[in-house]
């Protein structure tokens, strides 16, 4: 057991996945000398070489639809996009053709690939670098997207998707890539793709949450004078219904927080799900802390933007008093 921030942790999972399974190759851009631009490759070129680790032209189109590519091959790509914003380039080759290639070749194809994506706000970057675009794919039939929040699902869950046998995208909160450490194994293990966990117990109040808004909601939940229980989806696709459904029937109470703007979210999703089949064990509406709808602000008002503790302990003292 060691220590490990999540960078670290999904660093030392591409090694120890690479070494167990010599069909996995790393593609992006300054992926191989440079470890990236989060160093989240830092080390594996030298240890792989530069067939293995591949340092790519600026291309976001190019790095995926080669992706494509060696997955039908038989080989088992990672590719790395820079930051969240730049993935739109790419959506041709993963909504027209990856996603579609199982069912296109009615199963004699399946597309093994992973697509990690730093995203999100929290650290003052630019235009097209603060971006939570999770709701885009998961809208998706047959793509999984895998949003962890902390180091040990990191790890366990990137092993998952370099296992899986389709098309995984794998959003990386870059706020909380070296905010904090967690004890995580230093062998082999997994976390199954598509079971959410309970982080806190409690009795009075569901936080529903996904990656690093998962942090906020502990914090918030830590300093709450209720029994406040917290949710991590941990998977966007497929969706953990029961667990979610398990909580609510527990609390009769339900906030939902995502960093995502609000309209048309995976909140929406989640608390449809709820309404639909345990809206008689609500004591309250379900309600939702969310990004605003609107693009992402610059650095000077992204706080403003991003759900904080404050917001969602106002909204959990507001559910209360329902």
């Amino acid at each position: 057991m060691t220590e490990l921030t999540f960078v670290e942790a999904v660093n030392f999972a591409l090694k120890q996945e690479m070494r167990r399974d010599k069909s996995i190759v790393i593609l992006g851009e300054d992926v191989g000398r440079d470890g990236g631009v989060f160093r989240a490759t830092d080390g594996i070129q030298r240890l792989y070489g530069e067939s293995r680790v591949i340092d790519t032209p600026l291309s976001e189109l190019g790095i995926v639809g080669a992706s494509l590519g060696l997955a039908l091959g038989g080989m088992k790509p990672v590719a790395e996009i820079q930051f969240d914003g730049f993935v739109y380039g790419a959506f041709d080759q993963v909504i027209s053709h990856i996603s579609r290639m199982r069912n296109r070749s009615r199963g004699r194809y399946s597309c093994p690939l992973v697509i990690r994506i730093p995203y999100g706000g929290g650290i003052k970057a630019i235009e097209h670098h603060s971006e939570t675009p999770e709701t885009y794919f998961s809208h998706v039939p047959g793509i999984k997207v895998v949003m962890p929040s902390g180091p040990y699902d990191a790890k366990g869950l990137l092993l998952s998707a370099m296992r899986d046998p389709d098309p995984v995208i794998f959003f990386e909160p870059k706020k909380i890539y070296r905010s904090f450490r967690e004890d995580v194994p230093d062998g082999d293990y997994t976390v199954p793709i598509g079971q959410a966990a309970v982080k806190k117990e409690g009795t009075d109040v569901t936080l529903i949450s996904w990656g690093s808004s998962v942090r906020t909601c502990l914090e918030a939940a830590n300093s709450s004078d209720k029994s406040v229980e917290v949710v991590d989806l941990r998977t966007i696709s497929p969706m953990d219904t029961d667990t979610i459904l398990n909580s609510v029937q527990k609390t009769g109470r339900v906030l939902i927080v995502h960093e995502a703007p609000r309209s048309f979210g995976a909140g929406a999703e989640v608390s449809a799900r709820i309404a639909e089949r345990s809206i008689l064990n609500l004591k309250a509406p379900i309600m939702r802390v969310t990004g605003y709808d609107v693009t992402t602000p610059y650095p000077k008002l992204e706080d403003y933007n991003l759900p904080d503790a404050y917001r969602i302990s106002r909204a959990i003292s507001k559910i209360m008093e329902f």
